[in-house]
């Protein structure tokens, strides 16, 4: 997959340190296994190293160059414990239920490593629900400082090259927030832009805020809300084209376009999809991903304060290994923005 095999080239070149905490499943082994032999990152993978080394024995899965942390040994442990009972004073959280969480909770660790530098990045979701991954991250990481809004995007790879870019779409939200508001969508829209810029390279997002209504054509709570994320939009003076609300079709399709919205920037050129529901957006990538045969990444976690990337739980050892390219890219582009800040 040429876009896969762009992106491990390209993060390769700065090696990050991702956290895959799920060490009891074989296809994440398998997947560290793999990331390790590529060489695009440094893989740190959690639990109690004599049992995952005889797990991985037990796979013929070559762990030579892959670090092992085990939370009750690794040196920080009583600092992580301090710092989510602090975290979590307000909701009853003491330091020895922070101690019982960080040791059992291999996510929740994790992400302490992320959140002290230890690691740049985590992927995890292979084997815990999306709601775990979401509230360790949330719990111990944060939003990012310029975004109230943490939700997901997939990317969608197709071969059919006439639509998105050459046949690749950035779809959101699919896996956080059921029913957004205005303003959540219009940071869904901010965030997927900057997931297309970021990962896709897409230089010129044009970002389509859909609706089963295109222009006015129908009417209802639905429309109206779409109609305010536009105009929120407008008021924040983003640097890239979006417009709605547009149907699908009239979002994707260059003819389509032209004859329902013939004004718009974006109609019949979008390259990236914001969905009015988790709903719309969890079935319409599904449909996407089995009846194109399209590759689905994600979902990807955004709006954090680091890097911290959801898994499908049905994904495969290459969907996880692929994400953890895109975890690297997130932390190179995480550590950018902060050299910038500082100088």
């Amino acid at each position: 997959m040429r876009f896969v095999s762009d992106l491990k080239n390209r993060v390769a070149k700065l090696p990050m340190r991702i956290v895959l905490p799920e060490s009891k499943s074989r296809r994440v082994l398998k997947a560290a296994e793999q990331i390790a032999a590529e060489k695009f990152a440094h893989v740190i993978v959690v639990g109690n190293a004599s049992e995952i080394k005889s797990r991985a024995l037990l796979y013929h899965i070559n762990l030579a160059e892959i670090e092992i942390i085990d939370p009750l040994k690794f040196s920080m442990f009583e600092m992580f414990c301090d710092y989510y009972a602090e975290r979590r004073k307000n909701k009853g959280v003491t330091k020895e239920a922070a101690r019982f969480l960080l040791k059992t909770n291999y996510t929740l660790f994790a992400a302490c490593l992320v959140v002290f530098d230890i690691a740049d990045g985590m992927v995890s979701g292979a084997v815990t629900t999306s709601a775990d991954v979401i509230r360790a991250a949330l719990q111990i990481i944060g939003p990012a400082h310029d975004c109230k809004t943490v939700s997901s995007s997939f990317i969608l790879l197709t071969d059919t090259k006439q639509y998105g870019d050459n046949g690749i779409l950035v779809v959101g939200d699919c896996s956080v927030i059921p029913d957004p508001t205005a303003v959540q969508l219009a940071d869904i829209a901010c965030s997927c832009a900057a997931r297309a810029r970021t990962t896709v390279q897409i230089l010129d997002p044009k970002v389509a805020l859909l609706s089963y209504s295109t222009k006015g054509s129908g009417s209802g709570s639905s429309v109206d809300k779409v109609q305010e994320a536009l105009r929120i939009l407008h008021n924040r003076h983003v640097d890239f084209d979006f417009d709605g609300e547009l149907q699908v079709d009239a979002a994707v399709v260059p003819d389509v376009g032209k004859i329902k919205a013939p004004a718009s920037r974006v109609a019949g050129k979008a390259n990236v999809l914001i969905f009015p529901t988790l709903d719309a957006a969890n079935i319409s990538y599904k449909l996407v991903q089995r009846f194109a045969h399209a590759t689905a990444l994600g979902p990807l976690l955004q709006g954090l304060a680091r890097p911290v990337l959801d898994l499908s739980r049905g994904c495969s050892t290459e969907d996880i290994v692929d994400v953890a390219a895109i975890c690297c890219n997130d932390a190179i582009a995480v550590k950018q923005y902060k050299k910038r800040c500082v100088m």
